[in-house]
């Protein structure tokens, strides 16, 4: 029984021993598999895809991962990491323009150059709309970007600022304060400029009336980021959109500019700004000023604005300023084609609807050291003279007598009436142009536009629908339609004019569609308040055959070639 015992205990030892030493010898070779050679985490294993796809690639082989240490290897080699960071936030401000447009303007501090992708408005409601690039506002440099602000946010009050980004809403980190009030167009201040003597803002919504401005005295311009620790100035002038105010003693920074605003002392309220306190700047001046200029407001012009130049140049106009409103058709090549050509055109960013008459006080200034005379037209009118039928080829000094009428040096300013010309059976855009397409007008003239001396602008810079007030002791003439006149080429085909009919950059009709200033004079007689073209468009407004001006540019601009008879500005 006892050697039993023993036999059984020395067979249980054995087993143990043997064991021991399987084990040993599996555990060693275990070891050796994951030394520190193939802890090193290979390119093959790892995926490193921007998309965040963290599976092993497929093209893994049997040499590169032992088999029987597959699921070692995985729970080594594969820890996820976090998805990559999104780019920081872009800087901006964002103003709620007319038709639930967003205008996002960029900081100064990013580069307009820098901003090359594709972007999206996003907004706290988490919806996001494609956001478009829309220009730059100069003075200083800053991008800006149109988007529309989605339904939902339209019925949140206050409508909030959208974040610009090229990241999708869900890759958006959270924010950390809710987004600030969108500035609304109707009280801002959008621009400034500034002189050897003083600073200009050009402000919307304080004088709001028309005819109808608050004293100087109850307002300052604030130059800072805000009215506690900003510098003010007192305010000299206050005339519609038109603040002047003394340079505070501050030396303005190209590189760090500062904000300016308009602040309402009565009612100790700053007015929202995305204007900059700037070095004084002047239009491009030329080698010599020029004794003519011409200054317009463009939207969507290109396939008029050759006709335009070519024919006021070739009559005495030396140069062009064309304040952009934000125009959506290849508006810098048409101009860089011109400058190509000889004629000096240059075009300042001018975003803001509905602010004409600003634009004009703008010029005013920034053309002064530039320019001595100044014509405001529409890039739809054309100056003309009877006298000028006997002449068989345009002539750079046309205009020049009529600036020259006395000896006199305080004549300030000339007034042109009007010729309305329609349609003509016209209803879609006349190949060789608005002055050969359209023949017919009204009977009695509307309307005038003015030639002026820009040094005998009043101090207000004040201007009513193409005339300025003037310094005291200089004077006004008004011209007689047997001696000049404007041929304005107002109600064209259908197509063009319905154009205008959504966007109108009058002050005194702000939309079409609403029942407003039914009785004023750029409203269309018979139209009415939606873009529906009426029965017999084509045929209305003609009550006078008028071919002087269409026979006169036939004979001076027209040209036989393979193609047939063309206008020098044809394509």
């Amino acid at each position: 029984m006892a050697r039993k015992v023993r036999t059984t205990f020395l067979y249980v030892v054995a087993s143990v021993l043997i064991c021991a030493s399987l084990y040993h010898h599996h555990l060693r070779n275990a070891i050796s598999t994951f030394s520190s050679d193939n802890l090193r985490p290979s390119p093959a294993i790892i995926s490193t895809s921007s998309t965040g796809n963290y599976a092993i690639h497929e093209n893994l082989t049997d040499a590169t991962v032992p088999p029987h240490d597959t699921t070692s290897v995985l729970l080594l080699t594969l820890s996820p990491s976090p998805p990559p960071p999104s780019p920081p936030p872009i800087s901006t401000t964002a103003v709620l323009l007319p038709e639930w447009e967003v205008l996002v303007i960029v900081s100064p501090e990013t580069a307009p150059s820098n901003l090359d992708g594709t972007y999206s408005c996003l907004y706290d409601t988490n919806e996001a709309t494609p956001a478009k690039f829309s220009g730059v506002l100069p003075f200083p440099d800053r991008a800006t970007f149109s988007c529309l602000l989605p339904p939902r946010s339209r019925r949140r009050l206050p409508f909030k600022q959208p974040v610009l980004s090229e990241s999708p809403p869900e890759n958006q980190p959270a924010r950390d304060s809710p987004s600030p009030p969108l500035i609304r167009w109707s009280h801002m201040v959008y621009d400034s400029l500034t002189t050897e003597d003083d600073v200009v803002l050009f402000v919307k919504g304080v004088n709001a009336r028309q005819g109808i401005n608050r004293e100087p005295r109850e307002f300052r311009c604030v130059f800072g980021e805000d009215a506690i620790n900003g510098v003010k100035t007192a305010v000299t002038s206050s005339m519609q959109e038109v603040f002047r105010c003394k340079r505070p003693p501050l030396t303005p920074s190209p590189s760090r500019p500062a904000k300016v605003s308009l602040q309402i002392v009565v009612e100790n309220q700053v007015v929202p700004s995305v204007a900059y306190y700037t070095p004084p700047r002047t239009l491009a001046p030329s080698p010599h000023s020029s004794l003519l200029c011409a200054t317009t407001m463009v939207y969507d012009i290109t396939k008029f604005l050759k006709e335009w130049v070519v024919y006021h140049s070739r009559i005495g106009v030396e140069k062009f300023l064309l304040y952009d409103n934000g125009s959506d058709d290849n508006l810098e090549s048409t101009v860089a084609d011109l400058i190509k050509q000889g004629y000096d055109v240059s075009t300042y960013f001018w975003r803001w609807p509905k602010t004409q008459e600003a634009g004009f006080s703008h010029s005013a200034l920034y053309a002064k050291h530039s320019c001595k005379w100044m014509m405001y037209l529409d890039v739809d009118e054309f100056v003309y003279s009877p006298s000028w039928q006997n002449h068989s080829t345009p002539s750079k000094t046309l205009l020049h007598p009529f600036i020259h009428l006395t000896n006199s040096s305080k004549l300030g300013q000339i007034s042109i009436n009007c010729h309305e010309f329609g349609p003509s059976d016209q209803t879609v855009h006349p190949k060789m142009g608005v002055l050969q397409g359209y023949n017919c007008r009204r009977r009695f003239e509307n309307r005038h536009k003015s030639i002026v001396l820009l040094n005998a602008i009043d101090h207000s810079l004040l201007n009513v629908i193409h005339h300025f007030y003037l310094r005291q002791g200089y004077k006004a003439r008004k011209l007689g339609t047997n001696n000049i006149v404007v041929n304005h080429y107002k109600y064209q085909a259908w197509p063009e004019f319905k154009a205008k009919f959504r966007r109108r950059v009058s002050a005194y009709v702000l939309d079409w569609t609403e029942k407003l200033n039914p009785r004023s004079n750029d409203r269309t007689p018979g139209l009415g308040f939606t873009p529906v073209e009426p029965t017999g468009w084509a045929q209305k407004f003609c009550e006078v055959r008028d071919n002087k001006l269409r026979d006169l540019t036939l004979r001076w601009f027209g040209v036989e070639s393979d193609s047939g008879f063309r206008m020098t500005w044809q394509r």
